[in-house]
């Protein structure tokens, strides 16, 4: 399986400002087979420490952080003395060992030329809880789950993925048929290493299924495990409000849908507790298409998205028949699938930041505003070829924008500043902006 995150680590590793890395992602992303796979490939040798029940190691972090005793307790551990330049240092599941993390500045301070990569299913909600490290002593990589392009390595069609990164529509539109098929079944599969690597080898739908829903149930876990007994239940009812939250038409976060009479103070905390964990993407509104987005931020406005596109279908019991053969019940449904899809894709690239907008009176709503910092793009999402699009006309009509982009099951074409992109060519939307 290939990871594109893997060139970022090389990055780091070959960067003379190297600091410790803390890569951040939800539960069951690949972040520990991403951290190994880079150790086997970019060093001589690898130490890996998983701090999950581990009491050895966190007696050796409770003594002191001194990084030279550390250093020794790790050989130890490891049975042979450490190469600096040729060994990589993981730390998995770090959060279980709040001291490990605090040691980071250490290193970083007293001993920058150890390379160490951590990680950690829950670390979003230990930094959040004022884990002791200062800011500016680690680096940070997130990981998602896999892209769409990703995913076509994984099934064997390395060459259309290479394809679209070329973005020669010549001859990418010949083989369109391919891209749609392999995206009908994106998602459904999703992104989730486990359920993308069990569909490469056997083509089972079912099996795919059995896997995101072991997923989910971790993910409950998780909720019971690890979150203050007090919003243990609003967390649940948030996360399984969000399926029929994206049905909706507008697909704004609306807290009735919850429960009835709900108000935002009630599930702040679960939303907050949600997005920590890297398992759902917040979406604001914006009141104003101007430069910085952030500054028109309307907080009271949102979208919730799922961490995965497949996990979203196997939550509301998407069969994969409705999906891959086309069903008029699904139309709605339809729409949610493929702006989650959108954001799963877009959220991949650091440099944009991401929102959406309604005027004040409702009668235009674009799907995406995407801000690259230079300029803000507004993006309409189709589930078909069905390439009517009210608000967009709207929208340029009245704000200009340099480029407008609509994203569809339609071929590419240009027709002065409107772009049609194609679903399956999203991901490389940066190089149209």
């Amino acid at each position: 399986m290939y990871r594109s995150a893997i060139q970022s680590l090389y990055r780091w590793k070959d960067s003379k400002y190297r600091k410790p890395l803390i890569i951040e992602g939800a539960r069951q992303v690949g972040k520990t087979w991403l951290m190994q796979e880079f150790g086997k490939q970019a060093y001589q040798y690898t130490i890996y420490i998983n701090f999950d029940s581990n009491t050895q190691m966190a007696e050796l972090f409770a003594a002191d952080l001194n990084t030279s005793r550390l250093i020794l307790g790790f050989e130890l551990y490891a049975g042979h003395k450490i190469d600096v330049d040729n060994t990589l240092l993981i730390f998995d599941e770090v959060q279980e060992v709040p001291r490990a993390l605090a040691s980071l500045k250490y290193f970083y301070e007293d001993a920058p030329q150890y390379h160490i990569i951590c990680a950690g299913s829950l670390l979003g909600i230990a930094l959040h809880q004022g884990t002791s490290f200062p800011v500016g002593k680690v680096d940070f990589l997130k990981l998602y789950p896999l892209s769409f392009k990703e995913y076509l390595t994984a099934m064997g069609d390395g060459r259309f993925s290479d394809l679209l990164s070329s973005r020669d529509f010549s001859m990418i539109t010949p083989f369109k048929q391919t891209f749609i098929n392999h995206l009908k079944n994106y998602c459904y599969v999703g992104g989730m290493p486990e359920a993308v690597l069990h569909f490469s080898q056997n083509k089972d739908y079912n099996e795919v299924r059995i896997i995101q829903k072991r997923i989910l149930e971790a993910y409950e876990h998780d909720f019971s495990k690890h979150a203050p007994n007090d919003i243990v239940p609003r967390i649940r009812m948030v996360w399984n409000s969000i399926p029929s939250q994206l049905a909706k038409e507008n697909k704004k976060f609306i807290y009735g849908l919850v429960r009835e009479g709900a108000r935002a103070k009630d599930y702040e905390t679960a939303i907050l507790w949600l997005s920590d964990c890297g398992l759902i993407h917040k979406v604001s509104r914006v009141t104003k298409p101007n430069l910085p987005l952030k500054a028109y931020e309307d907080m009271k406005a949102f979208k919730l998205f799922l961490v995965d596109v497949g996990l979203l279908g196997c939550m509301s019991g998407l069969h994969q028949r409705t999906l891959l053969d086309g069903n008029d019940m699904f139309v709605e449904f339809k729409g949610a699938l493929t702006e989650q899809y959108v954001l799963q894709q877009l959220i991949t690239n650091p440099t944009l930041n991401i929102y959406y907008y309604t005027n004040d009176r409702g009668s235009c709503e674009i799907d995406f505003l995407i801000d690259n910092g230079a300029a803000i793009t507004p993006l309409e999402v189709k589930a078909e070829t069905n390439l009517r699009a009210k608000s967009l006309k709207t929208y340029r009509e009245k704000y200009k924008p340099k480029i407008a982009i609509r994203t569809s099951m339609a071929d590419q074409r240009k027709d002065d500043n409107l772009l049609n992109l194609p679903l399956y060519a999203i991901e490389d939307i940066t190089a149209f902006l």
